[in-house]
């Protein structure tokens, strides 16, 4: 019996230990989410957030074990024409206020990852939940690890990821004008992050 016991602890201390997720704050100057949509057949419009704020708890060991939560004023939204940005803005589409305090749920896009499935060495598919204009569905994000190491000039821990997915805009009560103006939306996400560790 002393010997199984003795036996069982040198396997335990043997054993490599588990560190749990380290949490990655989001860059929000050198984050961004790029949208893209068909207009009447005729051309391609584009549009982007920004003003991100949020986490990625990485696991290193088991990458499948991190999370990641985003969230951003749809106020921060630019497509490069204000006539449009506004209306977007109004009725038709997110009725947004400019008073981020008036309807905090209905101003802010966000995401929260619930699974995570690693599909190769720098590669995953990130399912999770996300809300906008107050309604939330689940999507999955075609995710690539573009690097991770030490930043030349912070000097600390960074992680930089691409992501992809596509949504159906009627999806979140946005769906004016569909189908003559493209329902499905395509996003492209490129996000950096970075530890307080020096």
């Amino acid at each position: 019996m002393i010997r199984t016991t003795l036996a069982a602890a040198a396997i335990l201390a043997a054993a490599p230990a588990f560190a749990d997720p380290v949490p990655y704050a989001l860059d929000a100057s050198h984050s961004q989410i790029i949208f893209s949509y068909d207009h009447l057949g005729y051309s391609t419009t584009y549009g982007m957030f920004s003003g991100f704020e949020g986490t990625i708890n990485f696991d290193e060991d088991d990458p499948a074990n991190s999370s990641v939560s985003v969230s951003m004023p749809i106020t921060m939204m630019f497509t490069g024409w204000e006539k449009r940005d506004e209306h977007f803005l109004s009725a038709d589409f997110f009725n947004a206020s400019s008073d981020a305090a008036a309807d905090e749920a209905r101003n802010t896009v966000s995401f929260e990852s619930t699974s995570i499935e690693v599909t190769g060495e720098d590669t995953a598919l990130i399912t999770g939940d996300l809300t906008m204009n107050g309604v939330t569905q689940s999507v999955v994000l075609d995710t690539t690890l573009n690097q991770q190491g030490t930043h030349p000039q912070q000097g600390k821990p960074w992680l930089g990821f691409d992501a992809t997915t596509t949504i159906l805009r009627s999806d979140f009560g946005v769906g004016a004008f569909a189908p003559f103006v493209s329902d499905e939306v395509e996003i492209v996400i490129s996000i950096e992050a970075g530890t307080d560790a020096a």
